[in-house]
């Protein structure tokens, strides 16, 4: 721990040299850069603080989120100023050295002078990552958007054509500060008017008492034609921390477990519920959490006890990668897969029809959205919550609409 803390010191001192090079030559004014000396310190003391207080024994707390955001919000824009200040001393060291072999003597030291111009630039770049996270902590995370989808299945049950679903992933209850936002967007639920709510796992960060205060606001999800659905995520077994006891641990996913009783849901574990309009059924199936790096808990096979390979399946999976290593070519046919759990990283680009990237796209096949392999459909949920970052950038957090129709797929 304290080797890593002093890297982390030694690493941050470097930038901060070259960040207080790139202010110096905007402001010459002695008491404004002893001011930005000064706040810099402050800020470094504080995080170094948090970082010591971390308790492996409670895991994250609004204090580390905080802790997390002001590193990202201050170190990242700093970081694109000592590249950027980086590139213009291997322009000086280059250019002196030339000088010097070339014997011109009318400079007073090897080096030039810095440029301001290239100080400006580095400014307003990183102030695009600076403006960009501030607004994520501010207003990003609770920026939330539906997003619609149709999905076309010629084996769809004639009684459940036009059927909606309104999907929700990754509440990380633990997390929240606005009470009148998350009721906002348990309103926005509710306006979807679906035929079934599926929530696909992580209700809390780790704890079950961090749902407490907002059991009353999720219980409000209207209970749909179908119901409503869920299972667990990977945050949701309470394996980021060190427990006192094991009992503790126990009776903690035991409650937690318990919570999606408290807001109306029907947890499934390894299980499937069938659902009947007329004499048509489809059947809805629910896993443990699977993840390739994560805790593999979910049995496709159990969950799929009394069903059969004609059966019209929706999975309800938390981790993407269940789907690509395990569920895209499972003989039992499994039609649509929901499920959640990369938050798209909470940061990204996506410009509908131009681009969508985010660094998560590197670690994940799936991770945003819609895909498709031979006619089976997962859609990854951008999530309801944040973790970590206590913030979203240019990915914003999401409730789902899919509508299942009867057809063959169109263009």
């Amino acid at each position: 721990m304290m080797i890593r803390l002093l890297f982390f010191v030694a690493f941050v001192l470097l930038i901060e040299v070259y960040a207080f090079q790139a202010f110096r030559t905007l402001s010459k004014i002695k008491w404004v850069q002893y001011s930005y000396i000064i706040l810099s310190v402050l800020i470094l003391g504080y995080i170094i603080y948090s970082f010591t207080q971390f308790d492996r024994k409670i895991g994250q707390t609004p204090s580390t989120l905080l802790t997390f955001g002001l590193v990202l919000l201050i170190y990242i824009p700093k970081i694109i100023l000592t590249l950027v200040m980086f590139g213009e001393d291997f322009y000086r060291i280059i250019s002196g050295t030339i000088s010097h072999f070339l014997g011109n003597t009318d400079r007073s030291s090897f080096l030039p002078e810095r440029r301001k111009f290239v100080s400006q630039i580095a400014i307003g770049v990183a102030a695009v990552p600076f403006l960009s996270l501030l607004y994520g902590m501010t207003k990003g995370k609770y920026n939330f958007k539906v997003i619609k989808q149709t999905l076309f299945f010629s084996d769809l049950p004639d009684s459940f054509d036009g059927t909606t679903i309104t999907h929700i992933s990754d509440i990380h209850s633990g997390s929240f500060d606005d009470p009148a936002k998350i009721q906002y967007a348990v309103d926005l639920i509710n306006e979807q008017n679906s035929d079934m709510v599926l929530f696909t796992g992580d209700i809390v960060n780790t704890h079950a008492s961090e749902m407490h205060p907002w059991v009353d606001t999720f219980k409000k999800i209207h209970n749909p034609k179908f119901g409503k659905y869920s299972v667990l995520g990977n945050h949701d077994y309470g394996e980021y921390i060190d427990w006192p006891t094991q009992k503790e641990k126990v009776d903690n996913f035991e409650a937690i477990k318990d919570l999606h009783r408290q807001i109306d849901f029907k947890l499934l574990m390894n299980e499937n519920v069938k659902l009947k309009s007329g004499t048509d059924e489809i059947a809805v199936v629910g896993v443990e959490n699977w993840g390739k790096s994560f805790k593999k808990a979910g049995d496709l096979v159990k969950a799929s006890t009394g069903l059969n390979q004609n059966d019209f399946k929706i999975l309800m999976s938390h981790d993407p990668s269940h789907w690509e290593y395990e569920v895209k070519n499972n003989e039992q046919n499994f039609h649509l897969t929901l499920s959640g759990h990369t938050h798209g990283l909470q940061f990204g680009i996506e410009i509908p029809g131009f681009i969508k990237w985010s660094p998560v796209q590197y670690v994940y096949k799936q991770w945003a959205g819609l895909y498709e392999n031979l006619g089976r459909y997962v859609y990854v949920n951008r999530g309801f919550g944040f973790h970590a970052y206590p913030g979203r950038v240019g990915i914003w957090p999401e409730i789902t609409v899919i509508e299942l129709k009867k057809a063959e797929k169109v263009a």
